[in-house]
């Protein structure tokens, strides 16, 4: 199974179309932590919520305890704001060093320009956010 860090804006439509494959960003979430400690941000995993949905897609897919469901805490939001600063401090890095992540920089760093135009949408409409993880 590959995982996918997608991003979930509050509420049921924002109006916009928050896709983001995530599959990069999933495969080098370890590196992207360390880059982010490095340069004093937030890792993008803080941003990370498990909500009902997710947690049932996955439990459909095989995987978790589906008596887990009932027991979930309700989902974590956090301002776009935030999470725009953690995705142009890691842009701005890998523009100034393309081969910091290898030969997935570039798929990166597509997937964080992505992830800035979901945020800034967010940001402008007042929403909140969290990452949640899929896989397929």
């Amino acid at each position: 199974m590959a995982a996918s860090l997608y991003i979930v804006v509050e509420g049921e439509d924002p109006g916009y179309d928050t896709f983001v494959n995530g599959r990069a960003l999933a495969r080098n979430e370890d590196a992207l932590e360390r880059l982010a400690v490095n340069l004093g941000s937030r890792p993008l995993i803080e941003f990370f919520s498990a909500d009902e949905n997710s947690m049932a897609l996955l439990i459909e897919e095989g995987a978790g305890d589906p008596t887990l469901l009932n027991k979930l805490p309700p989902p974590q939001w956090f301002p776009a704001r935030t999470g725009l600063e953690t995705v142009l401090t890691l842009l701005e890095h890998l523009a100034m060093e393309p081969a910091a992540l290898g030969s997935e920089s570039e798929m990166v760093r597509e997937e964080l320009q992505e992830y800035a135009t979901v945020l800034r949408k967010a940001v402008e409409r007042n929403l909140r956010w969290h990452l949640s993880v899929s896989w397929r």
